[in-house]
């Protein structure tokens, strides 16, 4: 099991429905992080993610390879990597593309701070 403030890779579809059911918590943000081994992009904004992370332990990032977990690339409709879902209550509610750092950490924030304003 992984600490707060990890980006934690999902290995197996049981994984993944274990951290989608702790994330349906009320107002708790799940960040996914589609991406592949040979996507470049990916492998840029990975570390970024990882730093994002460590500051944001209040929210679950999740990593999914599509190669090793395809059912889920193609449930979710992922067509195109880094594609990040935004999940809350195990329902999407945004997706972002690509691996724009400012971009995505303004999407996180705006999620995150959705969710703790909508908690008080």
């Amino acid at each position: 099991m992984a600490e707060e403030g990890q980006v934690i890779a999902i290995h197996s579809v049981e994984a993944w429905k274990e951290h989608l059911e702790k994330g349906k918590q009320p107002n708790k943000l799940i960040v996914v992080d589609f991406t592949a081994t040979w996507c470049g992009p990916c492998r840029l904004i990975g570390p970024i993610l990882a730093e994002i992370a460590k500051k944001m332990t209040d929210v679950i990032f999740l990593k999914v390879d599509v190669d090793e977990l395809e059912p889920l690339a193609r449930e979710w409709d992922i067509e195109a990597m880094p594609t990040f879902l935004f999940l809350k209550e195990g329902k999407l509610v945004d997706r972002f593309l690509g691996a724009n750092k400012d971009g995505l950490q303004k999407a996180i924030e705006k999620h995150a701070v959705a969710a703790t304003s909508s908690a008080i």
